[in-house]
């Protein structure tokens, strides 16, 4: 079973985009052909340098002030810097990326700022299409992987329509408010409550 904790784990792995030079209508025949709001912009070392969008074409292009249709190209309409996402962000944390900025889809980038995938808020919802069974299972991995040694708990996750109850005996080293808060970040995972017994 795939436990989903990063965006590596629900991320598009085909990335389309565009060069810095491409021209306007090349970018709409893009966006249309893959179905896709906006795309990264690429330098010519293959770093994502910006992303350019619908909105962007159609705030830029029809006025023509600066820049006229025919001459319009990804360098002049695209919004930098771009906002990307690291390989290993957490899912929580690029959900909270794309809120601040209502964004709909966001680049991933590895440590030199080339593209490697592209996560969406439907990739950012795959967590709640898991059944209870799998979420609980995720939950009892991430406890016992970050907080739990093997053996050292009498834990109880129980998961009905994605609310999680942990029952049972924590180890003394362990807070219940961590043990929540992890069982919280899981992806899926729409409420936690415990009811703990005192450790032995």
């Amino acid at each position: 079973m795939k436990h989903l904790r990063t965006v590596d784990d629900v991320m598009t792995h085909a990335v389309v985009s565009v060069r810095l030079d491409a021209p306007v209508r090349e970018i709409v025949r893009t966006l249309r052909r893959w179905g896709v709001s906006a795309v990264p912009v690429l330098s010519p070392e293959g770093r994502v340098v910006g992303v350019v969008s619908e909105a962007d074409v159609l705030a830029k292009v029809p006025g023509g002030d600066e820049v006229g249709a025919g001459e319009a190209t990804a360098a002049h309409l695209m919004s930098a810097p771009p906002i990307t996402v690291p390989r290993g962000a957490t899912i929580a944390g690029a959900a909270r990326l794309m809120g601040r900025g209502r964004l709909k889809r966001l680049p991933m980038v590895d440590d030199d700022g080339c593209p490697v995938g592209v996560v969406s808020r439907g990739d950012l919802l795959t967590g709640h299409l898991r059944s209870d069974a799998e979420l609980a299972e995720d939950v009892r991995h991430e406890l016992l992987t970050h907080l739990i040694p093997e053996g050292d708990s009498l834990l109880t996750v129980r998961v009905v329509d994605g609310a999680v109850t942990l029952t049972g005996r924590l180890p003394e080293s362990v807070s219940p408010d961590l043990a929540m808060r992890l069982a919280r970040a899981v992806p899926g995972v729409v409420d936690a409550s415990a009811e703990f017994t005192a450790a032995a």
